[in-house]
């Protein structure tokens, strides 16, 4: 079992990494939207929304990964 837990966790740490990534680069994204953006115009811009997915992705990602190594830590005892 151990040798199916630690790929997943590899996977789930790289998935990690690319929604923390892509949530950066929305980031950057819409500061660079907000300073040309109408004052007068309301509600969040594509990127703010793609942020947010992003980084809740990291979560769901990263709460999983701990999951995973609580699993295989319960496995070696």
């Amino acid at each position: 079992m151990t040798y199916i837990l630690v790929p997943v966790i590899v996977v789930l740490v790289i998935m990690v990494i690319v929604s923390l990534v892509r949530g950066i680069v929305a980031f950057l994204n819409s500061t660079k939207e907000d300073l040309y953006r109408d004052p007068g115009s309301t509600g969040p811009t594509q990127n703010q929304l793609l942020q947010n997915k992003m980084m809740f992705n990291r979560i769901k990602y990263q709460a999983a990964a701990v999951l995973v190594c609580a699993l295989l830590m319960a496995m070696a005892r």
